[in-house]
């Protein structure tokens, strides 16, 4: 099923556990503006832009013992984090007089911080999911128990949800996908280099040392672990690769409940929709269905007791965040130290903040967005985002390449785009969800079963395209093809995205870019497969697409020479659409810079032009120190490359850059085919 498209990765890893000293209520004052004092003096803006942008801002700011990688989006997340917990902690007083959105925030905050109650309850507040699990006696028992740990977000099997008709943008319809995987890809489980063996080798003894924490004995761990790594490998066999998913049409396979069942008949599809709480429906996009024979498969060849050992853990696996202390700490030792490089735990305070976004982001992002944005953030906002269309659809009309044709077809779609910014006009309800002041892991199953069933309930209603994917205090920005809008929540409109105080180039090369860039995917190689409407249509002629995807191919082996540590390569593939957004997104904010500086004189501020400082800002936006570990995870896992080459990879296609900083023939920044498509 097709995800909306980010601007930037997310690493967190949310399985800690310790209570350190308790922090001051807010941060020390520290600028996070866009700041000179950044450039490294002694680096060749023409040789290595990245280094010269951000340089000092590199030497300055080592990775914080608790995180795998320290950058700029990274530092405005902290500083959204305080505000979040000074909210939490006034919230979290037992006040008759709070509302109840008040009470549900603060009471979920205050649990979770508990850490003395929750080590108290040990591994009782599971029991009920482990007796439901050692009660299973079929295929009948195994399907009901999927459908209940659904609703408790555990990830077990395969996912179901709901989700737009890729070929009908408005209808909501019932979806099923790959999943049930323990490690963070496919990939982890099939690749036979020493890191990924050593890396399995790894995560069998961790999954064996929980199990032993839970309570098994050594010698049955390890049995089970093995056991659990068997399964787990046989779906990652069934999976599809990362790089085929990008494509909407090799994830779009719509079935009757007939067709379905005949994928997988040895699994019990009638008890589990009964039991996960669908509504009735006729039609299922199934993802991937090959996954659903491999399920099948496994349903046969794998025993009633291998299946319910990986159904525990998983369990285990979901909850341990609001577990006792033993198990978050193992947690912790693998999928933080591990998998990441993360030296420490992350303060209880900053885990459970980012819980109570995660599970009640908009009660807690209406208090959020009334102390730190307002309605005239948003008008600043749309001010620029007019001029980045503006732009886009200048740089749409000059194109070369693209015939009139597709060019008319592009301004369709291009005016089409809506925008949302900050923050929901209406904000979500969640006076159903029980939250109790003693009760963490409770409240955490409880919201997010109560988020499951709002995503079930949607199947065969009307799309709802005021809605979010994000929370208002997240650091990022996306576009979604289907509904085809762009979404700028209020925690990314701040510096040194974008500041009152600085002069119209450095907000450019900030927010602009991130503007820019999220209407460019509008256009990447997913995107252009989506129409003005949102629908899966092709509206290219062929020629144009014959040459599109050309110019992608040079993006994508353009990244693909990226190296960001032995044996380990940026996958241009699998990165080709945020590159070609990244790519397309600072040429557009530069050209709405330009239009609106217009006739007025160039005047230089700290020495550099409109134009210096805009790349400056831009590349500024990206500094950032990252651990080894995370860079091997980022080019294996995700879809953005990383910080180094988003920039230079941007910077030595623009001939725009090579003039604004005099760069000559031969110079690192200056590649003789430069890649272009947007």
């Amino acid at each position: 099923m097709f995800k909306p498209i980010l601007l930037a990765p997310l690493f967190a890893y949310a399985l800690f556990a310790q209570t350190p000293p308790k922090p001051a209520a807010t941060p020390a004052k520290k600028t996070i503006d866009f700041d000179v004092n950044n450039i490294d003096r002694s680096a060749n803006p023409c040789t290595d832009f990245y280094q010269y942008a951000c340089g000092a801002w590199i030497k300055n700011n080592p990775i914080p013992p608790d995180q795998s990688i320290w950058g700029r989006f990274s530092e405005l997340d902290e500083h959204n984090k305080y505000i979040l917990r000074e909210i939490l902690e006034e919230s979290a007083k037992p006040d008759p007089k709070r509302d109840a959105v008040t009470q549900k925030t603060g009471d979920f905050y205050g649990a979770c911080m508990d850490v003395k109650a929750i080590d108290a309850k040990g591994l009782a507040p599971l029991q009920p999911f482990f007796n439901r699990i050692r009660n299973i006696k079929d295929t009948a028992g195994i399907a009901a128990e999927i459908a209940r740990l659904h609703r408790d977000g555990v990830n077990v099997a395969f996912q179901f949800s709901s989700g737009q008709d890729a070929k009908d943008s408005t209808a909501v319809i019932a979806q099923l996908d790959q999943g049930g995987l323990g490690l963070p890809d496919r990939d982890y489980y099939l690749k036979d280099d020493p890191k990924s063996v050593e890396l399995r080798y790894k995560y069998v003894a961790h999954v064996a040392r929980m199990l032993e924490l839970a309570g098994e004995k050594p010698a049955f761990a390890k049995t089970n672990a093995d056991a659990i790594m068997k399964l787990e490998t046989a779906l990652a066999k069934g999976s599809l690769d990362k790089v085929s998913r990008r494509d909407p049409e090799k994830v779009y396979h719509k079935m009757s409940k007939q067709e379905l069942g005949a994928l997988a008949p040895g699994f019990h599809w009638d008890q589990y929709l009964t039991d996960s709480g669908a509504p009735e429906f006729q039609s299922v996009n199934v993802a991937w269905p090959d996954f659903f024979k491999t399920l099948q498969a496994e349903l046969q060849n794998t025993s009633l007791d291998d299946w319910k050992v990986y159904l525990a853990w998983h369990t285990l696996h979901a909850t341990a965040a609001f577990l006792p202390t033993p198990l978050t700490e193992e947690n912790f030792n693998f999928f933080g130290k591990t998998l990441t490089g993360a030296k420490e735990m992350r303060p209880r305070w900053k885990r459970c903040v980012a819980f109570t976004d995660g599970d009640l982001g908009e009660a807690l992002g209406k208090e959020f967005v009334d102390r730190t944005f307002g309605a005239e953030g948003k008008q600043r906002t749309l001010k620029m985002v007019d001029a980045l269309e503006k732009a886009l659809g200048e740089d749409i009309q000059a194109l070369s390449w693209m015939t009139p044709a597709t060019k008319q077809q592009a301004m369709v779609k291009l005016k089409a785009i809506t925008n949302k910014i900050g923050y929901p006009d209406r904000w979500r309800d969640y006076s159903s969800v029980v939250i109790r002041p003693d009760d963490a892991l409770g409240n955490d199953n409880r919201a997010t079963e109560f988020e499951f069933q709002r995503q079930l309930n949607k199947i065969g209603k009307p799309v709802d395209r005021n809605e979010w994917d994000m929370t208002p205090p997240t650091v990022n920005a996306y576009y979604d093809p289907q509904m085809n809008n762009i979404n700028f929540p209020a925690g990314i409109l701040q510096p040194p995205f974008y500041d009152n105080k600085m002069d119209d180039a450095v907000n450019f090369g900030g927010i602009g870019m991130v503007i820019g860039h999220e209407l460019t995917h509008g256009f990447d190689d997913q995107g252009r497969q989506f129409d003005a409407h949102g629908n899966l249509k092709d509206w290219w002629t062929p020629e144009d697409a014959k040459e599109f995807e050309q110019r992608a191919a040079c993006v994508a082996d353009e990244y693909s020479s990226f190296s960001v540590a032995p044996g380990a390569y940026v996958n241009g593939k699998l990165t080709l659409g945020e590159n070609t957004a990244d790519n397309g997104g600072v040429r557009v904010a530069l050209m709405a810079l330009m239009n609106t500086l217009g006739n007025q004189a160039q005047t230089k501020i700290d020495g550099f032009t409109p134009q210096q400082r805009f790349f400056l800002s831009f590349g500024q936006v990206w500094c950032e120190n990252a651990r080894e570990e995370a860079l091997r995870l980022q080019v294996q896992t995700n879809e953005h490359s990383p910080a180094r080459f988003r920039v230079n990879g941007v910077v030595e296609n623009m001939p725009e850059f090579q003039k604004a900083f005099a760069c000559k023939a031969g110079d690192k920044m200056v590649v003789t085919n430069a890649c272009h498509v947007w």
